[in-house]
């Protein structure tokens, strides 16, 4: 009897490690492997494997106004779910937030994410030459901007052409002296604390007057039922087929900052609408 109960007693013991530590591991594979792409403590990525070693990869950057976010926001959603159906591999970035850091820093950060995972992609298990970058709202604005002015992927040793699409989602920012005075009543402090108040500078950090070629090779550009956000998405639309790049713009229904919010949510579900035109443009661009 002693010896059973010594018995059980050494078995909770290390059910009670390995449990925990199981569950551990559970989580860490939910939030993929984190990954370091620079020293700072924010420049950091969240990367889960496609279904082989050949798999495209989807960068999405999240948005939040340039001074807040999470790259964890990405963890559970209905968009991971649905990409890692397609067999994709998704990286999820960081990138340093105002007013600690600059929005050319941002952009210097996202270029910097992109560069490490091509530069990784054989240890990583992913095709170096498909990779399509996404993002939201502030996340919109930076993902355009990295694909129009070349100076941000030149700084890490790419092209434009290393980039195989841009989907920006519902932002708002790619003509930023427009929207300064659009949004002013609104978000107007959010605005001057990213993009300050020199006109050049603002032109300098809008995607739609660096919109001359080159650029990356293809951009879905999504909105919802907002003002601004339409105009906005309309004009660098317009901007980008002038300059000879293949350019799609397309709204969906979602008004305000509802419809803002539920075109980042919600995609990945596939009853909304959106799913499938991100499919299809990821489809074609990834070939």
């Amino acid at each position: 009897m002693k010896r059973l109960f010594f018995l059980l007693a050494v078995f909770a013991l290390v059910a009670g490690a390995i449990v925990p530590a199981m569950a551990q591991r559970g989580r860490d594979r939910a939030g993929g492997s984190e990954l370091a792409y620079g020293s700072a403590p924010l420049q950091r990525l969240d990367y889960w494997a496609g279904k082989d070693r050949n798999a495209p990869l989807v960068v999405f950057v999240h948005g939040g106004g340039w001074k807040r976010g999470d790259k964890k926001m990405m963890q559970g959603s209905a968009k991971l779910e649905h990409w890692q159906a397609q067999g994709y591999a998704v990286a999820s970035v960081n990138y340093r937030l105002v007013p600690d850091a600059t929005v050319e820093q941002q952009a210097a950060d996202v270029a910097s994410a992109v560069a490490y995972l091509r530069d990784n992609a054989a240890r990583l298990g992913f095709d170096s030459e498909r990779i399509v970058l996404i993002g939201h709202s502030a996340g919109a604005h930076l993902v355009a901007l990295v694909g129009t002015d070349p100076q941000w992927l030149r700084g890490v040793g790419m092209k434009l052409s290393d980039i195989a699409g841009v989907v920006p989602l519902d932002g708002a920012a790619y003509d930023v002296p427009a929207q300064m005075g659009e949004n002013a009543p609104l978000l107007g402090d959010t605005y001057k604390q990213a993009f300050g108040t020199d006109p050049v500078r603002q032109r300098a950090l809008s995607p739609t007057f660096q919109a001359a070629a080159p650029n990356a090779p293809a951009f879905l550009i999504l909105h919802v039922e907002r003002k601004d956000g339409t105009a906005q998405s309309k004009a660098l639309g317009e901007a980008l087929r002038k300059a000879g790049t293949d350019a799609t713009v397309q709204g969906f229904k979602g008004r305000g900052l509802r419809g803002h919010a539920e075109i980042n949510r919600k995609l990945g579900e596939p009853d909304y609408p959106a799913t499938a035109v991100v499919d299809a443009f990821l489809k074609k661009a990834f070939g």
